[in-house]
């Protein structure tokens, strides 16, 4: 892999193989839906099938080559996922995804400390997977639910926050939203929560695969995140937690590979962070994921932050020159204050008719809610449509949307 100085963003965009063909009509694929799920360079893919091929055998158990050299493949990714956010490898638990990281936290540490009356701080701006959960939660244990609200532009109003702290023994938030790219003040609300008594989840699926992350730094509780919006494969993500809590907090699944011992009477749990996989863990994913975090690491999460913030710009500026055409973008248009993501509508004319419109010049965004009901509900909006952009995106890919977007705008006559 070449140093990110020798390389050109076509070279980047090179190392993904999907790109390397036309869309079934002939177009250049223009893919602007990474805040679902990210393409995946070569390194990756490569690095799955090696694993199937080579030397594919269950970890922990066996003292045959193959045996060992996935585990050590295994934890080695662990190990470079963790450096990734500046954590321990003890530190990091591997899960399916951040959502379930998200319901480990919410049922191992929830269940056992929360109780009638305790406070469940999130914001309104939370996709589902870092909503239901405290809902269930609350319910579980009769804690009640707060929420911080958002103004009309997507950012957070923190005027009432000492007031909604009062009682609070949790704050869960995104690190940035998926819906309106809104960047969310976690060194003014992180503080302010321990403060009140409160620990901190967040929500880094829209944050760890864009900007430098320091879990250290950040002072969060817990930070859970997902491979596959990070240039990773599916099925596979991470949870941090800070070693003590983590320590005092029991098993969320049970079962082989998170015990030390079993009796017919009782159970000794294993030590971290194995406590918290039960079962035979996802080892090709996790081992490809590590390659992922490698290929970030050599861009630098610094480099990407830039490259984004500049894409942003660019597209910002690009339709703004709709909004005549009766083109809305919503949430902040600052590239500073917003991560990668873009939600939008085209007149009256349901997003899902403009997705499908712009489909057919190669261009692939999201259209929907997003997984974010309430958010929507609050706005006003039936549904939008969301263009994302990742680090194999360029101007061109702003400019093959602005031109979808024109089409649609000619053939519904807006």
């Amino acid at each position: 892999m070449l140093h990110l100085t020798e390389r050109s963003a076509l070279g980047i965009r090179n190392d993904f193989p999907i790109f390397s063909k036309p869309t079934a009509r002939g177009k250049r694929l223009a893919y602007l839906d990474s805040a679902a799920t990210s393409q995946k360079p070569l390194c990756v893919i490569e690095a799955l099938d090696a694993y199937y091929r080579e030397y594919n055998a269950n970890i922990h158990r066996g003292v045959y080559g193959i045996a060992e050299r996935a585990t050590e493949a295994f934890e080695s990714a662990r190990a470079r996922v963790a450096r990734f956010i500046n954590a321990e490898p003890a530190e990091l638990i591997w899960t399916r995804n951040a959502t379930e990281g998200i319901n480990l936290v919410a049922y191992a540490w929830g269940n056992a400390n929360l109780r009638r009356g305790d406070v469940i701080l999130l914001t309104e701006l939370e996709h589902h997977s870092n909503l239901v959960p405290w809902q269930l939660l609350a319910q579980r244990t009769q804690a009640e639910l707060r929420f911080i609200p958002v103004d009309e532009r997507g950012f957070l109003v923190l005027d009432a926050l000492d007031r909604l702290l009062d009682g609070c023994k949790i704050v869960a938030l995104a690190h940035v939203s998926n819906v309106l790219g809104t960047i969310v003040p976690l060194d003014a609300v992180i503080p302010r929560a321990h403060a009140a008594g409160a620990i901190v989840l967040i929500d880094g699926a829209q944050g760890a695969p864009h900007f430098p992350v320091d879990v250290k730094s950040l002072d969060a509780e817990f930070y859970a995140f997902t491979a596959h919006k990070m240039l990773g494969p599916t099925g596979v993500g991470a949870l941090y937690g800070k070693r003590e809590l983590l320590e005092s907090m029991p098993p969320f699944l049970s079962g082989g590979d998170m015990i030390r011992s079993v009796e017919y009477s009782h159970t000794t749990f294993n030590e971290l962070p194995w406590k918290f996989e039960a079962g035979t863990s996802n080892i090709a994913d996790a081992i490809a994921f590590g390659v992922a975090v490698d290929y970030l690491a050599d861009l630098g999460p610094g480099w990407i932050r830039q490259h984004e913030r500049r894409i942003m710009g660019y597209a910002l500026a690009r339709l703004g020159e709709l909004e005549a055409r009766g083109l809305h973008v919503y949430g902040p248009k600052d590239p500073d204050a917003t991560g990668s993501v873009l939600s939008f509508n085209l007149a009256d004319v349901h997003a899902h008719d403009v997705a499908s419109i712009l489909d057919t010049e190669g261009v692939c965004i999201r259209a929907g809610h997003h997984c974010a009901m309430p958010l929507m509900h609050k706005m006003g909006w039936q549904a939008t449509a969301r263009a994302s952009f990742y680090v194999y995106n360029s101007e061109d890919d702003v400019d093959a949307l602005i031109g979808a977007i024109e089409k649609a705008a000619r053939i519904f006559k807006v």
